[in-house]
């Protein structure tokens, strides 16, 4: 991300404004987060992000739940900062670590000064308390000298990380043309970073831009970017502000001093909602990995079940031997061999132990049927009565249990089409509300796996669906299965018109219509919106059922949005969201 050692110092000049307050509370809200609330004159919050693609400080004013049990560096800053003063603020060069020391008193009541370092580096970010003598008292990350250069543990001395690259503000004009020119770089997006410290490409390329300058090498170029850049950190950057570029954003130049707090609230405000997008692409991502988990068990459920009822549907050949048996019963005696003898219609071969026998069902044809010459041809015969009965009791129960998993299927796939239509976390809340409360998620534990997304009113997430006009009628829309049947059931009137696409899923569409009879046109703009909310939405000729709400029922037990209907009609329409006009 942008958030350089430029960016660092802007965000470091207006928090000067917490400088002489008090520390009033310490909360931990994640692994990498530190909040930090301060008293002058008015209550600020400090956040202090410490992930590695969101590292940054700021002010904030999007609150994080507090946890129950503090982590054990919460306790640590809490026992040596909490009632401290901030006596300054500060940054060395560009480098991304800001400083901030705390007027303490120690066990003795002596004034001390402790001091907590930021360290802003991607994924070696970390947050660390050091005494007035920068001896560690302790860190949020800690590291042994393995995974980086130097030791973060409690007790040792603190060390700076150490940088090849050069400090802008140690370096005269000509000396930083004369480094960038005869570097091995032919680009200035990339020799500036690579050289200078604390500079992002981000931040050159929208430098470049501004200044209208191509990224080539040139000493007229490096003249005004100096300047540029000299004139956005003079004066503790009070005449720069942070703003949007691109899908990032950027430190540029503002001819105005400000002393706001604004381009803290625009860090704030930007990556809490990069961070909502990341937490919501996170939390829909794993709803659909449960999805598609499931929806592959009962896929295998039903190959089972068709390979089941595919051995079984030779059924009838099982009752027709077991008949050609008995009906050529008088003509075996008890020795099989003696049988053969006396007749040249049955054969016996004791290798393969089958006999022929004429099938009077399939004009006399003969054909071969499996014994066992050890129990008579009697007992032969009431086995393969037995594989017969057993084989249609089969078949009755799987074609129960086919159907049963087809609805399953078609249920499962109705919440996939839902989550790919969630439009932000209150939307996947609803369709995790919906499964955690399905027999078919009860082996997956979801009642802990989300405790911090659930959302709690139920009737609030039933009450989130759609509401548009068409031709003066109310239109409402569901967006899950439990919507659907809300507004089909509880909102709707019997007289009120249902739309749904046929075979196809979909949103359930009511059209209010209090007394009175719709015209053709406002039926075919409803069917249309139905399509469009629909698995259809892309195709053409989307046929759609309509009927009277009081002709749609749900059977017992059925899975939410499930129902059944009568005396529907269909009209076939192309997809069409044009007419919404939102209440």
């Amino acid at each position: 991300m942008a958030f350089d050692g430029i960016t660092l110092k802007k965000i470091i000049s207006e928090l000067q404004i917490l400088e002489n307050g008090k520390v009033n509370y310490i909360y931990i809200p994640t692994n990498n987060n530190v909040i930090i609330g301060i008293y002058n004159g008015s209550i600020y919050s400090l956040n202090i992000d410490t992930t590695a693609s969101n590292y940054r400080i700021n002010l904030t004013t999007n609150s994080r739940p507090n946890p129950i049990s503090a982590p054990n560096f919460c306790m640590v800053l809490r026992k040596y900062l909490l009632n401290s003063k901030i006596s300054k603020i500060y940054m060395n060069g560009l480098e991304r670590i800001c400083y901030i020391d705390f007027e303490c008193f120690n066990e003795m009541n002596d004034k001390v000064i402790r001091t907590l370092v930021i360290e802003l580096m991607g994924k070696y970010s970390n947050v660390t308390l050091l005494n007035n003598n920068e001896i560690i008292i302790d860190s949020l990350k800690k590291y042994d000298g393995e995974e980086i250069s130097r030791s973060i543990m409690p007790t040792r001395k603190y060390i700076v990380p150490s940088s090849n690259k050069k400090e802008f503000i140690n370096l005269k004009k000509e000396e930083f043309i004369s480094l960038i020119a005869s570097s091995e770089y032919k680009t200035l997006d990339t020799a500036i970073p690579n050289l200078i410290n604390g500079i992002s490409k981000n931040f050159i390329d929208s430098a470049l831009e501004t200044l209208k300058l191509s990224k080539t090498v040139s000493n007229n170029s490096l003249e005004n970017l100096y300047d540029y850049i000299n004139n956005i950190i003079k004066d503790n950057c009070i005449y720069s502000q942070i703003e949007k570029y691109k899908d990032n954003y950027s430190v540029f130049l503002n001819n105005i001093s400000e002393k706001s707090l604004s381009s803290n609230f625009f860090i704030d405000d930007f990556y809490s909602k990069k961070l909502e997008i990341e937490e919501y692409t996170s939390y829909r991502n794993t709803i659909l990995k449960i999805l598609n988990a499931t929806l592959d068990k009962i896929v295998r459920k039903l190959e089972n079940i068709d390979d089941k009822i595919n051995k079984a549907k030779d059924i009838d050949k099982y009752k027709t031997y077991g008949e050609l048996l008995i009906s050529n019963i008088y003509r075996f005696t008890q020795n099989y061999q003696e049988s053969i003898n006396n007749s040249n219609l049955i054969l016996i071969d004791e290798n393969t132990k089958y006999v022929e026998l004429l099938n009077f069902y399939d004009n006399n044809k003969i054909v071969k049927i499996e014994i066992d010459p050890k129990i008579s041809i009697s007992k032969n015969a009431e086995k393969y009565f037995k594989k017969y009965n057993k084989a249609k009791n089969t078949i009755e129960i799987t074609n129960i249990q086919k159907e049963e998993t087809k609805r399953e299927l078609n249920y499962i796939e109705s919440l996939v089409y839902s989550l790919d239509n969630c439009k932000d976390i209150q939307d996947v809340d609803e369709i995790y509300n919906e499964i955690s409360e399905n027999i078919l998620f009860n082996n997956l534990n979801l009642k802990n796996k989300f405790n911090n997304h659930k959302n709690k009113n139920d009737d609030k997430s039933l009450n989130n669906f759609m509401k548009l006009k068409i031709d003066d009628y109310d239109v409402y829309i569901g967006k899950n299965n439990k919507q659907n049947d809300y507004i089909t059931f509880k909102i709707a009137k019997q007289n009120d018109y249902w739309f749904h696409t046929k075979d196809i899923h979909g949103s359930h569409l009511i059209l209010k219509c209090n007394g009175l009879t719709p015209k053709i046109e406002t039926i075919t703009k409803c069917a249309e919106l139905a399509a469009y909310y629909s698995k259809a939405k892309f195709s053409s000729h989307v046929p759609v059922d309509y009927t009277l709400v009081k002709n749609i029922k749900k059977p017992n037990g059925a899975s939410p949005g499930l129902v059944i209907y009568t005396t529907n009609k269909t009209i076939f329409v192309n997809p069409s969201s044009e007419l919404q006009n939102k209440n």
